[in-house]
Formats: structure tokens, C-alpha cells, sequence
């Protein structure tokens, strides 16, 4: 037997898996110089390299049309990159002096990895997705395939530094058995598509270059676990008790509750039509509990006319008649970058003019938006549409927020109701005050974890802290929830905390009143809340706020729900 190893990362998808490794490499690169182009073939070559970035923005538009909710997303963020015009003007340039098509990408792309990083923040995120666009510019420029995951017949747990969205986008979960990467957080387009896809995950495992290719490991996402030289009838009895909890997860049809009836409202997060058609489909969201605006945004050079908004967003909103459909306003900034509505140049974007702060130098935009949203809900009457502003952090703002949602209430004639996000720690301490001036929340985990614990949450080395089960950010969690009680006002969680299943319980303890998650986690926490009672979801509750750290805030919540 192989000598055994065992190394942990953070968790991100539960499931246990077992099947060799295999390894995702980066193509190596190129030499970084080149003899210099006469200069009659430049502006040739000039032509050459916008042809192969346009070949490749169009390939992962193509992608993004094809995936659903959030890896649509993240896929059309990545496609902006290959046509970011700041990008292509700075490889043109070198070019124009004599470097090579080959080498200029190489070089103008080192450059912004450089900028990328010294901003930190989610913008660090960015250099994964930036060097995955470099390196299928490159393929194309030397009439080579574009790089991606092996193809292999065979069911294989997926070994990686990091993904880039359109590696994980493509993943067959019928053989992709698990992804383990050693970069990476607990909120990475990674994790976030691999929730949406099923895929046990675990990221942030330093060690995992000590897993040669091709080495049968076991996976217990759950515990963030992986370990090789195992007895492989172990190894099966495992996965085949973890196969039976999929089962149960399958066969889950909803309305979700309780295994003593309190019900739970589990809804979805979409981010355009087609998504939210596909989770009305699917018969288990209850409604839409954040339908996300910047993807119309993000496709456009221009701000859309209300015209096309108002289209856009009658769209999500049409297949739920009868039901709740929560529309957050434009998030630009920080990670999603909106040429019209993004202050450039800023050193920290994920403190800087983002969400609702877009208001200040681009105040349009939200008076807009918003009378899209009302006239959109003109033409569904039965449906409760609900209206929430990012990043608000001050109650002057959700003030003044919540009167432009009523004053298209009385305009528009529609019922209207205005929330916040609540992202930002100042909200949540003063949450009693700015329960006054709306009608509810949603508590974006990803977020509030990351500037509780002052984490990148794209950070590997800093994964620990990003974690959502951090007891700082949950006990934060715990005091919204039951301030909304006291106020008799809804509150939301529509964070990646939402889509797991042994946090799901943790927060209906705490007495959130609703959870939104990709609709592909939904089973997964409605069969999860079916095993349990509400009193041992709030023990559970009761007991992660006293840990002291995540490890043992899920090793409490076990305990508490008797799973141990």
C-alpha cells in the first residue's frame, strides 16, 4: 500500500469522493524575448493579435451563454478582460515597437498581474482570470487548441494551483468527482461553481503538490480532508454511505421544513433570464431571493436605456407569479468593473465607490435602474417584488434609498419594497436603526465575513479567516436575525453560507427567515433541514457563536445537531 498522507484545506462543497488525481498545469509560457518585427509586418501582427483576442472574448461569451447563474457570470466577467481596452491598448503599443504578438501579451499582462495585486482586495482575484485570458490568447496566436482541464474518460478527483471560470464552467460532474485546489477561498469562482455543480470542493490545501499524478485520494470534503494510501474498501464504503446521503438529496422535492415542521423558505440567486427560468424549472426555489443586475450591465459598453432594462428584468421576474422576487440594484465596482460606472485607478476597489456609492459620481444610473424595476413589475402584479441596494453603510443611505423605492411605489403604482444588503459591519451593529428605515434585509456572507475578519476573501493565505463559519462574522449574523425578529421585518441570507447545508441549520437557529443560494444547492439544504428540529438548529446556533474559530464552530454545530 502507498505510504499514507493527509492534508486539509478549507471546505467548500460537502461529499466524499475516491479516484486518482489528476492535474490541471498551465501551459508553459513562451520565451520572453524575441528578435524584434521589421517594421512593415507590424500593424500586421497588430491585426493578428486582435483577431486572436476577439476569437477568444467570443469563445467565453459563448461559454457564458451556454452555463447558468453564476458561472454565466463569472464567465462574462472573464470575456471583459480579453476585450479590456486598457489591456489591448498597452499590447498594441509594444507591438507597434517591434515585439512580437507572442511576447507583448506576455509582457502587458505581467504588468496588470503587478497593478492587480498591489490594489488587493478582489481585484488580486482578477490575475487568475487575466493569466487564463493571456495564456488562451497565446494558444490562438501559435495555432494551438485552447488550454483547459485533460480530457479523461475515466471518474478522477481534479488537482489544481487554481481554476480559471472557464475551466470550472466546463466540468462534467459525472466524472469530475471532486476539485481540490491550493489557491483559492471559500467565496473563488472555483467554489462558487462548484456549489453550483454539485462537486464536492475543497480549496486553500498548501500541501497539495505533495499528490503526485495519478494517485487514487480520498476526499471527505466535508472536514476539508484528503488522504492517499487508503484501503480502498474503506475508501468505498465511504463514498457509498455518502452516495446514499446524495440520494436523499435527490429525491428531496421541498417545500423545505424542519423535521418538525417549521418551514423554511429556500430561494434562488440568478443573474439573468435564462436563470431564473432554469430555477423555476426546477420546482424547488420558492422565489427569487437575489436576482443580480450586473450582467446587462456588464454585456453593454453603454449604460442600457430603461427600455432594455425594463425588458431584462421583466424577463426574471415573469415566471414567478404569486411569488417573492428579490432584485438587487447595480453592484458595480470592486470585482465587476463597469466601464460607465466605475471610478478607475481606485488603490483599494473593495473599499472604494462601489454598489450603492455609484450613486455619487454616476447618479443616474440608480434612478434608472430603479425605474426599470418598477415598470418590469407593472406587468407581473401577483408577483412581490422586492427592490435592495449593495453595500449601504450608513442609515442616511438606506434612508434615502428606501424613499426613492417609495416614491416609484407612488408613481408606478406598484407595491414596491425596499431593503439593504447588509455587507458592511456598521450595519449590522447599528442594525436596530436601519431596521426603521426598510422593510428588510439580506445579509451578503461573503461580504460581512470579509471585512469582519479584514480578510481578502480571495486570498489563500487568508482562507481560514474568510471562512463563513468564523464566530466574529456569525455572531454578527445572530444579532441582525434577531433584530429583525424584534422589528417583525424579514431577514435574508443570500451569502455562499446560504448553500450549506450544515450552516443552512445554523442560520435558521440564529432565526433568519429565508435563505437564497444557486439553485443547484437547494436539495442539498432542504434534505439537510428535513433530518433535524428547529430546537437543535438553535442549539447548533447557540453553540458556534462560542467557538473559537471555524473548525470548531462546525465541529460544534455537528455535535449540537447530533450528526456525531
Amino acid at each position: 500500500m502507498t505510504e499514507s498522507l493527509a492534508l486539509y484545506g478549507t471546505p467548500v462543497v460537502h461529499g466524499v469522493a475516491y479516484a486518482p488525481a489528476v492535474w490541471v498545469h498551465r501551459p508553459p509560457l513562451p520565451p520572453q524575448s524575441a528578435p524584434a518585427l521589421p517594421a512593415p509586418h507590424r500593424e500586421d501582427e497588430v491585426r493578428r493579435f486582435m483577431e486572436a483576442q476577439s476569437a477568444v472574448a467570443d469563445s467565453l461569451f459563448d461559454k457564458s451563454l451556454r452555463a447558468t447563474e453564476q458561472a454565466a457570470d463569472v464567465l462574462v466577467v472573464t470575456a471583459s478582460i480579453a476585450t479590456d481596452r486598457a489591456w489591448t491598448r498597452d499590447v498594441a503599443e509594444r507591438i507597434r515597437k517591434g515585439t512580437p504578438a507572442v511576447q507583448a501579451v506576455m509582457a502587458a499582462t505581467a504588468r496588470f498581474v503587478v497593478m492587480f495585486e498591489t490594489a488587493g482586495g478582489v481585484m488580486a482575484e482578477r490575475t487568475t482570470d487575466l493569466m487564463d485570458v493571456r495564456d488562451r490568447v497565446i494558444a490562438h496566436l501559435q495555432g494551438m487548441p485552447e488550454p483547459g482541464i485533460p480530457a479523461v474518460s475515466e471518474p478522477f478527483v481534479l488537482l489544481a494551483d487554481d481554476l480559471s471560470p472557464a475551466d470550472t464552467a466546463g466540468l462534467d460532474p459525472s466524472l469530475c468527482q471532486a476539485i481540490v485546489t491550493r489557491l483559492g477561498g471559500p467565496t473563488s469562482h472555483t467554489s462558487i461553481i462548484s456549489r453550483q455543480l454539485g462537486i464536492p470542493c475543497v480549496v486553500a490545501a498548501r500541501r497539495l503538490r505533495e499528490i503526485p499524478e495519478g494517485e487514487p485520494v480520498l476526499v471527505e470534503a466535508a472536514d476539508g480532508l484528503l488522504t492517499t494510501g487508503v484501503d480502498p474498501r474503506v475508501a468505498h464504503s465511504l463514498v457509498e454511505a455518502d452516495l446514499q446521503r446524495r440520494a436523499l438529496v435527490e429525491e428531496w422535492r421541498g417545500p423545505a421544513a424542519t423535521s418538525d415542521g417549521r418551514a423554511v423558505e429556500l430561494l434562488a440567486n440568478v443573474g439573468d433570464a435564462a436563470a431564473s427560468e432554469a430555477a423555476h424549472e426546477g420546482g424547488l426555489a420558492q422565489g427569487i431571493g437575489l436576482a443580480r443586475t450586473e450582467l446587462a450591465f456588464l454585456k453593454s459598453t453603454a449604460e442600457p436605456g430603461v427600455t432594455d432594462q425594463v425588458r431584462a428584468y421583466a424577463q426574471v421576474i415573469a415566471p414567478w407569479r404569486g411569488s417573492k422576487v428579490v432584485v438587487r440594484t447595480l453592484d458595480a465596482g470592486s470585482d465587476k468593473p463597469v466601464a460607465y460606472a466605475t471610478l478607475p485607478g481606485e488603490e483599494n476597489p473593495a473599499l472604494g465607490v462601489r454598489g450603492i456609492r455609484t450613486s455619487g459620481p454616476y447618479p443616474s444610473i440608480l434612478a434608472n435602474q430603479l425605474d426599470a424595476i418598477a415598470i418590469a413589475a407593472m406587468s407581473a402584479p401577483e408577483t412581490r417584488v422586492w427592490v435592495m441596494a449593495p453595500m449601504v453603510s450608513t442609515i442616511p443611505e438606506a434612508q434615502w434609498f428606501s424613499a426613492m423605492v417609495r416614491q416609484r411605489r407612488e408613481t408606478y403604482g406598484v407595491d414596491l419594497r425596499a431593503g439593504i444588503m447588509v455587507e458592511v459591519p456598521s450595519v449590522a451593529i447599528l442594525i436596530d436603526q436601519f431596521l426603521e428605515a426598510v422593510d428588510f434585509v439580506s445579509i451578503g456572507t461573503n461580504d460581512l465575513t470579509q471585512y469582519t475578519m479584514a480578510a481578502d476573501r480571495a486570498s489563500a493565505d487568508l482562507a481560514e479567516y474568510a471562512d463563513p463559519w468564523q464566530p466574529a462574522p456569525l455572531s454578527l449574523v445572530a444579532q441582525v436575525a434577531r433584530a429583525g425578529a424584534r422589528a417583525g421585518k424579514p431577514v435574508g441570507v443570500c451569502g455562499e453560507a446560504g448553500a450549506d447545508p450544515l450552516l443552512a441549520c445554523v442560520l435558521v437557529g440564529m432565526g433568519v427567515s429565508s435563505l437564497s443560494m444557486a439553485s443547484g444547492a437547494i436539495p442539498g439544504v432542504g434534505a439537510m433541514l428535513a433530518t433535524v428540529t428547529m430546537d437543535q438548529c438553535e442549539a447548533a446556533a447557540r453553540a458556534v457563536v462560542g467557538a473559537r474559530d471555524g473548525g470548531e464552530g462546525r465541529y460544534r454545530a455537528r455535535r449540537a445537531l447530533g450528526l456525531m
